[in-house]
C-alpha cells in the first residue's frame, strides 16, 4: 500500500528510510509547540490552545503535502511571521488577536486563489536556475546560524523586532565553557562521527545523544510533577475567533499585505532551496509537483486561522529528513502523524532542548550549501545575483529578502549589460514588487 501510495522504488527509498527521516525533521521543528505558543500568548491568547492549533495545523498542511504533492516537506506556523502577528498587529497596531486572525484567514484564501491561478508556480519557474541553487547555500548559511545561536556557540547579540527581524550587533562567539554549549558540542561531534562513518540516522542519533548529554548539565530538565501524556488542551479559546468587522480597514489591508508578502517568499524560497539539495529540480530547475505543494501550505494556512494560530508555511527544517534520506511524502506522513500523537505526548518533545537540535540545524546547513557548485562563479552576470542571494538570508535573518536582492540584482545586471531579451517577464515584475516594497513599507 505504501508503496503505490508513495512510489518509493522509484524515488530510491525505503519505508525505513522515510520513517526515520521523517521522525530528524519532526525532532528539529518540534520546538515549534512551545515556541508559537509562547509568542501569540503575547496577545492575551491562551497558551494551551494555541498550542493545540499548532499541532493541528501542522498535522493537516503536512498530511496535504504527504498525499497531494508526495513530497518530504514538513509545515507549521512559521517563525518570524507569528513575531508580526503578535507584536506588530496586535501589541504595535493596537489590535486584537482576533483581528490578526482575520488577517490570516484572507491570507489563506488569497493564497488557495493564487495556487489555483498558477501565480505562485510561476514565481518559482521565474526564479533563474543558478539562483535557485544560490538559494540552498542560502538557506544553510541560515539555519546554521540559527543553530549556532541555539547552542550558544556564536550569540547574535540581537533582539526580536516588531516585524520578525532581529536587530542589534551581528555576532560573537560565544562562552565556550557554558553548559548549553557543551552539550551540543557533543552532539555536533557524535553527529559528524557518525555522518563521516556514512551511517544512517545520524542526525537523529545526534539529537538523542545531545538529549541525554544535556541531563547531568542540567540542560536537559524534567518539570515538576512532568507527565509523559496528557489529554490534549481545548481549542475552543481560539477557535474561529473572527473580526470580520474590520476587513474593510486600511489596518487590515497593511496586515494582510505583509502576511502574503512575507509567507510566499519564505515558503517559495524554502520549497526551492530544499528541493534543490535533494536534487528534486529537473532539467529547467522547476520544483516537481509544486503547485501541488504550494497548495499545502495555503490550506494549512487557512486551516490554522480557523484553529487559532498564524501563517503556516514551508518549514527549514524539512531539510533535515531530505539529508537523511527522505525523498517521498511517508515522510511528510511521519511528520504529521507525530505531530498528531504531540497533541498527546507534547511533553516528552518540549523536553529535548535546543542545544540536542542544535547540532541537526548545523551540520544540515553544510549539507545545503552543495547546490551552489553548480553556479558558474566566474561568469559575474550569474555569481553577483547569486551571491547576494546567499549573503542576505543569513545577514538580514530573512529568506525573502534573500531572493529579493537575488531578483533584483539578476535584472538589473541584465539591463545594464544589454542583455534585457534573456530576462523573463515574470522575474521582472517580481523585481518592480520588490523595489517597491522596500521603497513604500
Amino acid at each position: 500500500m505504501l508503496e503505490k501510495l508513495f512510489r518509493l522504488t522509484a524515488h530510491g527509498t525505503t519505508v525505513r528510510t522515510e520513517v526515520r527521516a521523517g521522525i530528524t525533521t519532526f525532532m528539529t521543528m518540534a520546538y515549534i509547540l512551545a515556541v508559537n505558543p509562547g509568542i501569540l500568548s503575547a496577545t492575551g491568547m491562551e497558551f494551551d490552545a494555541v498550542l493545540t492549533a499548532t499541532a493541528l495545523s501542522a498535522m493537516v498542511a503536512t498530511l496535504v503535502m504527504a498525499f497531494l504533492a508526495n513530497l518530504p516537506f514538513a509545515l507549521a506556523p512559521g517563525m518570524g511571521i507569528n513575531a508580526f502577528f503578535a507584536f506588530t498587529v496586535c501589541i504595535g497596531m493596537g489590535r486584537s488577536w482576533q483581528f490578526a486572525l482575520t488577517a490570516v484567514l484572507i491570507e489563506g484564501i488569497l493564497f488557495i486563489a493564487l495556487t489555483a491561478c498558477n501565480v505562485r508556480e510561476a514565481i518559482i519557474n521565474a526564479i533563474p536556475l543558478p539562483i535557485k541553487h544560490a538559494i540552498s547555500g542560502g538557506i544553510g548559511l541560515f539555519i546554521a546560524l540559527i543553530g549556532l545561536e541555539n547552542a550558544g556557540v556564536v550569540r547574535t547579540g540581537m533582539s526580536a523586532a516588531p516585524d520578525g527581524a532581529l536587530t542589534g550587533t551581528l555576532t560573537a562567539l560565544g562562552s565556550l565553557q557554558e553548559p548549553v554549549v557543551l552539550v551540543a558540542l557533543v552532539g555536533m561531534v557524535v553527529g559528524g562521527a557518525l555522518l563521516a562513518a556514512k551511517v544512517r540516522g545520524a542526525l537523529l542519533i545526534a539529537i538523542l545523544s545531545a538529549t541525554i548529554a544535556g541531563i547531568p548539565f542540567g540542560v536537559t530538565t524534567l518539570p515538576d510533577g512532568w507527565q509523559p501524556m496528557g489529554v490534549p488542551p481545548s481549542l475552543s479559546p481560539v477557535f474561529m475567533k473572527f473580526e470580520f468587522g474590520q476587513v474593510l480597514t486600511m489596518d487590515m489591508l497593511v496586515a494582510v499585505a505583509t502576511f502574503l508578502f512575507v509567507d510566499l517568499f519564505d515558503s517559495v524560497g524554502t520549497l526551492i532551496g530544499v528541493a534543490s539539495r535533494a536534487n528534486m529540480l529537473d532539467a529547467e530547475g522547476r520544483v516537481p509537483k509544486a503547485r501541488q505543494a504550494l497548495f499545502a501550505d495555503a490550506i494549512g494556512t487557512t486551516f490554522g486561522a480557523i484553529c487559532g494560530t498564524s501563517t503556516v508555511t514551508v518549514y527549514v527544517e524539512s531539510a533535515a529528513g531530505v539529508a537523511d534520506g527522505g525523498r517521498t511524502g511517508l515522510t511528510a506522513l511521519t511528520v504529521a502523524v507525530l505531530f498528531g500523537l504531540s497533541l498527546f505526548f507534547a511533553p516528552v518533545f518540549q523536553v529535548i532542548p535546543a542545544a540536542a537540535t542544535a547540532p541537526a540545524l548545523v551540520l544540515v546547513g553544510l549539507f545545503m550549501m552543495e547546490p551552489i557548485l553548480k553556479v558558474e562563479w566566474k561568469d559575474y552576470a550569474v555569481a553577483i545575483p547569486c551571491f547576494l542571494a546567499l549573503i542576505i538570508m543569513p545577514f538580514s535573518y530573512s529568506i525573502a529578502d534573500g531572493i529579493a536582492f537575488g531578483i533584483i540584482s539578476h535584472v538589473l545586471i541584465k539591463l545594464a549589460s544589454g542583455k534585457a531579451t534573456e530576462l523573463k517577464p515574470v522575474a521582472v515584475l517580481l523585481a518592480l514588487i520588490f523595489i517597491l516594497k522596500y521603497l513604500l513599507l
